[in-house]
């Protein structure tokens, strides 16, 4: 222990106060001062410090009070938290975490359970549970499009008032129509597309597709300027019954005589094929159908004009965009064979567009998909029974076609008459028995 200083006040008492001092106690308690922790003040002393932790050498009251809330704690005891064997406290903390249960200084709560290893990753599973998400997904994807596309089909054709129709045989036949018709498009629109302002609404080629139920499918071109007795017919409109005259007139006449249902109703009595269903696209649609696929690729062997159709190519390899592609399958005063030369090129155009369309760029991309379904379904017409299945039928036998795998043709020949093309009898008629009987076509047409 160190020295204290011997204190003396002027009356020579050891005990006595500091000079100046108004306090009564001794000068050693006032020297050592111990704060108590968590304690009340000393008695008789409202304002000093709170003793230490450590009991006080000094001062038995402080030391006995001490004790006393000691004993009333039993994590105070000899061996407990914080404390020595005997019973002091250190002022250190052994281990106690604070906010666990109890409180600071309370008891412990029981120690957390080890962990066990991670299950392996059940990656069956996942791909089996992954693989159905995606199914489902492309259920209600497909489901909800063919309704939609469904939906945009204009059947407006009744073929049920055709009348005195040929027997069918086996494949189904469809009359494949691309009209003139301007409807829904601008004045802007005519001019860039060189379509003139006529009323109405004429054919511009004719096709029957011919789909066998073995696969041997058959494309025949009508030419418009076919020479064609119109038969006897009920008015689509009036109902009325027409009978026969014999009179002969090009073929795209009929369709401007009295709509779809006499040109069917004419394409029958002259050739003896049944046609089992009718799709018509007009000009603005064909053209929207190019440039939703991105413009068609063409190998054009030969430059030429038309004023007429708005046609000025050069020769050689070239991407066809809408107004381009409309102005090539139009064009005939351009070429010698006239109707016959067009004929040849719509088939050319219409198998480099069928294969555009059909790629997996347009196809699994729906940006490019639905633009192009809606801009073909948005003008299609066809006959009332014909379903959305049915024109992807037509649309994938006359890709196959026109991508070589099938034959394509125009109608036989055989002269003209008054400015017509004439059809040969004796070639149409063995062409209508081998369609009928899904025969390889072997008649050959101009």
């Amino acid at each position: 222990m160190s020295d204290w200083p011997d204190a003396r006040n002027s009356n020579g008492d050891r005990h006595g106060y500091g000079s100046g001092s108004g306090s009564a106690q001794p000068e050693g308690a006032r020297s050592m001062r111990h704060v108590q922790r968590g304690g009340p003040s000393a008695p008789g002393h409202p304002g000093s410090v709170p003793r230490q932790g450590g009991p006080s050498y000094d001062d038995d009251v402080y030391d006995d009070l001490y004790r006393d809330q000691r004993a009333q704690d039993p994590y105070a005891q000899p061996g407990g938290q914080g404390h020595g064997q005997d019973g002091y406290d250190s002022g250190y903390n052994t281990g106690q975490v604070y906010g666990t249960p109890g409180g600071a200084g309370g008891p412990q709560g029981p120690p957390a359970p080890p962990r066990g290893p991670k299950p392996p990753v059940n990656w069956k599973k996942r791909v089996k549970w992954g693989l159905l998400t995606f199914l489902v997904l492309l259920l209600v994807v497909s489901v909800s499009t063919y309704f939609w596309a469904d939906s945009k089909l204009k059947r407006e054709v009744d073929l049920s008032k055709v009348i005195e129709r040929p027997d069918g045989g086996k494949g189904t036949n469809y009359l494949i129509v691309g009209s003139d018709s301007r409807e829904g498009m601008s004045d802007e629109e005519k001019k860039k597309l060189h379509t003139g302002s006529a009323e109405g609404k004429r054919t511009d080629s004719m096709m029957i597709l011919h789909v066998a139920d073995d696969g041997g499918n058959t494309m025949v071109s009508l030419p418009r300027d076919s020479n064609v007795t119109i038969p006897s017919f009920k008015g689509a409109d009036s109902g009325k019954l027409y009978p026969g005259t014999g009179r002969q007139t090009k073929l795209n006449a009929a369709y401007a005589e009295d709509g779809p249902e006499l040109l069917v109703r004419t394409v029958e009595a002259n050739t003896g094929l049944r046609i089992d269903h009718y799709a018509e696209i007009g000009f603005g649609g064909f053209a929207k159908i190019v440039d939703a696929v991105g413009g068609v690729e063409m190998d054009i062997p030969k430059a030429f004009k038309d004023k007429k159709s708005g046609a000025d190519f050069e020769a050689g390899k070239q991407t066809l965009n809408g107004e381009e592609a409309l102005a090539f399958v139009r064009t005939r005063y351009a070429f010698a064979g006239s109707d016959l030369d067009r004929t040849k090129n719509q088939q050319k155009f219409l198998a480099a567009l069928a294969g555009q369309a059909a790629t997996p760029g347009t196809v699994i991309n729906p940006f490019k998909l639905y633009p192009t379904m809606g801009a073909g379904l948005d003008t299609l017409i066809v006959d009332k029974d014909m379903d959305l299945m049915d024109v992807a039928s037509m649309f994938w036998a006359m890709k196959g076609v026109t991508g070589g795998d099938g034959k394509s043709m125009n109608m036989p020949i055989s002269g003209t008459a008054g400015g017509n093309l004439v059809w040969d009898k004796a070639k149409v008629k063995q062409l209508v028995s081998q369609l009928n009987n899904d025969e390889k076509v072997t008649v050959t047409g101009n």
